[in-house]
């Protein structure tokens, strides 16, 4: 595949707003759309990593109770955090027909990108990549791992001119 060219497939995104918070992100599926369609691109091109016809990715957007239980339930932290993914099959040859579910938290998410200094759709953009990397069998437990999957969020960031998120900051325990 060469620079720039799309994948064979356009990824299918099924959006599913659980939590009226989500009403005031303005350009919501726009920021959705471009940073699936980018983190695609690159995989695809960058990372040799190939999708089924007709592949897709289910988008939830809820508030920070709701995605605290599921937290809760599936990874035995009783509190909220911003993204939640949960693969179908993150080690896969080739991917889809469905990917798996990103969950996201709206309250954490203002929160941190107030903190941050950044634009709500900015932070989102970057947590739908991360998301999504997890789909992909990308994690950052391991700091090897960790290493690669930042490089990769970094690089789907800059071809969308967005900087670097994790320039200048203290790396955090990825064991949380």
């Amino acid at each position: 595949m060469k620079d720039g060219q799309q994948p064979d497939t356009a990824l299918i995104k099924d959006c599913l707003i659980e939590s009226n918070l989500w009403q005031s992100a303005s350009g919501l599926e726009a920021a959705i759309e471009t940073a699936l369609d980018a983190a695609q691109c690159y995989v695809v091109e960058c990372e040799d990593i190939r999708f089924l016809p007709e592949c897709e990715v289910s988008l939830v957007f809820m508030d920070d109770a709701s995605i605290r239980k599921l937290n809760d339930e599936h990874r035995g932290k009783d509190q909220a955090t911003n993204v939640l993914s949960f693969p179908i099959d993150e080690d896969a040859d080739c991917y889809g027909p469905m990917l798996g579910d990103i969950v996201f938290a709206f309250e954490t998410i203002e929160r941190e990108a107030h903190e941050l200094g950044l634009a709500f759709t900015a932070h989102l953009t970057h947590l739908c990549i991360h998301g999504f990397l997890h789909l992909l069998g990308y994690d950052h437990i391991d700091p090897i791992e960790a290493d690669k999957m930042e490089q990769v969020e970094v690089a789907i960031l800059a071809r969308l001119n967005f900087a670097n998120p994790y320039e200048g900051t203290i790396p955090l325990n990825m064991l949380d």
